[in-house]
């Protein structure tokens, strides 16, 4: 077997996250260390990107603060992702969100797409 893959397997979280795609609207509860005192911070936006495969796979989340745009790059496998909620399914036609950068207000809304929950026997 490859070292790297190797590798990758002992530093594997083996969490279960719920499966999200780009334009959807995720709540990312990343614990964040200031000293000795540990923290849960939530941080709420739109899914812009997904990029990489396997271990590496990270995710871009994009949210609007005080009129600023704020993007943050959360790796899957990052063992600091408390956990993840989808609050909206977007529909959009594109892997990568990019537009979204030059839009403000309501032309950066995304129409919301219905799921169908299938409930398990």
């Amino acid at each position: 077997m490859d070292l790297i893959k190797i590798a990758e397997q002992a530093f594997a979280t083996g969490k279960e996250l719920p499966e999200f795609f780009p334009g959807d609207t995720i709540t990312v509860a990343y614990r964040i260390k200031e000293g000795n005192k540990e923290r849960i911070q939530q941080y709420r936006g739109v899914v812009i990107k997904i990029t990489g495969e396997g271990m590496k796979k990270r995710f871009t989340v994009r949210k609007i603060s005080d009129n600023i745009g704020v993007e943050r790059i959360f790796p899957i496998e990052s063992p600091f992702i408390d956990s993840i909620v989808i609050n909206k399914h977007g529909k959009v036609r594109r892997a990568k969100l990019y537009y979204l950068r030059g839009l403000t207000g309501k032309k950066a809304r995304i129409k919301e797409r219905r799921v169908v929950i299938k409930k398990e026997a």
